[in-house]
């Protein structure tokens, strides 16, 4: 349920600080008034005196009591995120935007590619579809970051591997000498290679850095996929989150009211998409 008033913050208890990476953190909120969201909608997180940005939000759409951001350090207001403690208070708006449109993908072949910080993202996704695994005929997840130190939910992936309902893999781009690492070193692009999947009417969902979506993108239509059945969470200036700043302006659309997730086909004549 998004909030009334899309300009009032929503007081929000922290109720707990993880530590993923040296720059990446999980904030647990705990909203005053219940907010509900459909995967791959965003939110935008107030520090009262320092502004706010937006974050997808990074846990399960049906546990409505709570919500999980998962927040990179980056910038001004993002740090400031990173020095909020356990049991303070924060500002929640939203949800704002589009999120994937799941209910369409039913009774098709479903291929999910994460890379670096868009496991945030993707996380929540991926908990939707496993809440849904009988919708769909067949689920594959390849995920991929720069080194085993950056990797985002470790744990969880780990155990996403061992799913019998999933055909996952995770790659890095260099292991660093790790030896602790047991999934494959090289670019999220190398382990699309050989899936077993019907290119034709399957769906396929990137979200990461541009880059990584970019070149994604490319691998996935060399492959076969056809453009509408690409999804594609677009990262773009989002401020206001209502359509009224302009920042996020992308040829016709708001990428905050609009998206931010596109089919591909919507959006690839537009030069600046990765941006």
């Amino acid at each position: 349920m998004p909030n009334k008033n899309p300009y009032r913050p929503i007081k929000t208890e922290v109720l707990d600080v993880l530590t993923e990476t040296p720059i990446i953190k999980t904030l647990k909120l705990k909203p005053a008034e219940q907010i509900t969201f459909k995967t791959g909608q965003f939110i935008e997180l107030t520090i009262p005196g320092a502004g706010e940005a937006p974050f997808t939000p990074s846990s399960r759409p049906s546990v409505t009591d709570m919500m999980e951001v998962t927040v990179m350090k980056v910038g001004k207001v993002t740090e400031k995120i990173h020095r909020v403690k356990k049991g303070e208070t924060v500002g929640l708006r939203g949800p704002f935007g589009n999120g994937y449109p799941v209910d369409d993908f039913k009774d098709k072949e479903v291929l999910v590619v994460g890379g670096g910080c868009g496991f945030a993202p993707v996380r929540s996704l991926m908990y939707e579809l496993f809440d849904r695994i009988g919708d769909f005929k067949k689920l594959l997840f390849r995920g991929g970051c720069k080194s085993p130190t950056e990797f985002l939910y470790k744990n969880e992936t780990a155990e996403w591997v061992k799913r019998k309902d999933l055909d996952a893999v995770l790659t890095v781009d260099t292991d660093d000498g790790d030896k602790t690492w047991e999934g494959r070193v090289g670019l999220v692009t190398s382990i699309l290679d050989g899936i077993n999947f019907d290119f034709n009417t399957g769906i396929a969902i990137v979200c990461g850095p541009p880059v990584m979506m970019k070149f994604t993108t490319a691998k996935l239509l060399d492959l076969g996929f056809r453009d509408p059945n690409i999804y594609l969470s677009i990262e773009k200036n989002m401020s206001c989150g209502i359509g009224k700043c302009g920042h996020c302006r992308m040829g016709e659309y708001y990428v905050c009211k609009d998206g931010p997730v596109f089919t591909y086909d919507s959006i690839k004549n537009y030069p600046d998409i990765w941006e």
